[in-house]
């Protein structure tokens, strides 16, 4: 039987349902598989690049990387992809048998397709983005990928969310320092940083300014149902959790990691079936 051992590298990260997906996928792909946990918060003075050369050594077939080192890995590696590359950060990196490293960025597409299946496409729009890092920077693109007009960057280092408008352009992005604002001119709003996310509690979005009218996304899973979701349905807003994205993101990975491609469907099963698991032990 073909056996596989893949993982992901990042901080707070035990309550990931990443483990759950792929080795169901393993399991249907008839492949003795296994994810393995790397938590920066769990092994103090280890860096990414220490877990990168373990998982080389181990002769893993590739890790997943998430907050806060997607950025951190791009010099790390033998070779990143284009895609990668134009986004500025890695979410996925496949280890060949030689150890030879590559980095891909599966979040732009894993969000892309997450909000098509929600809601469908966005053009013309004007669309707050709350966060500035490896996943904002793949939204960022996604967003683009789904029609939108104009995307407006707020990040709380100012300096990380001009290098990103930079780099899209002055005629489709701008900073906004004032969110309400923003929000006043915008279609939706996407929070892609770390806030309301178990461990780092909060919600970066001024709901006075959120109407009915708006869309409101969050790339957060964990919980599923965070302060900003909770109070955005509040409102009437429609609403796009962090699981369909955790679910496209997490297929695109194990095909690179396998050349097989997973059943979706079975994936978003698995994903409701595991967060069920994890509200039963106080996780959610």
């Amino acid at each position: 039987m073909r056996r596989e051992l893949v993982g992901l590298i990042g901080a707070n990260i035990q309550r990931s349902l990443s483990p759950a997906l792929h080795e169901d996928a393993f399991a249907a792909a008839g492949i003795r598989g296994h994810y393995h946990l790397m938590d920066l918060d769990r092994l103090p003075g280890r860096r990414p690049a220490d877990f990168l050369l373990a998982a080389r050594m181990a002769g893993f077939a590739g890790v997943n990387i998430t907050y806060p080192c997607k950025e951190v890995v791009l010099p790390l590696l033998d070779d990143v992809s284009a895609e990668a590359r134009q986004i500025g950060a890695v979410n996925t990196v496949t280890i060949d048998r030689s150890g030879r490293t590559r980095g891909y960025n599966t979040d732009r597409i894993g969000f892309r397709r997450a909000f098509e299946e929600a809601l469908g496409r966005i053009d013309g729009e004007t669309v707050l983005l709350i966060g500035a890092g490896g996943a904002g920077r793949a939204v960022a693109f996604a967003l683009f990928d789904l029609g939108a007009a104009c995307v407006v960057v707020h990040d709380k280092d100012a300096g990380r969310a001009q290098v990103l408008a930079t780099e899209l352009g002055s005629d489709r992005c701008r900073l906004e320092a004032d969110l309400a604002a923003a929000l006043g001119r915008a279609g939706g709003v996407v929070n892609a940083t770390p806030v309301g996310m178990l461990g780092f509690p909060g919600n970066p979005v001024p709901m006075g300014a959120v109407e009915r009218r708006h869309w409101v996304a969050d790339v957060i899973y964990t919980p599923l149902e965070t302060e900003l979701i909770k109070a955005a349905r509040a409102k009437g807003a429609r609403v796009v959790n962090g699981a369909g994205m955790c679910v496209h993101q997490a297929a695109e990975a194990f095909r690179l990691f396998t050349g097989l491609a997973p059943d979706i469907a079975r994936m978003h099963h698995i994903f409701r079936a595991a967060v069920r698991e994890r509200a039963l032990v106080g996780a959610d």
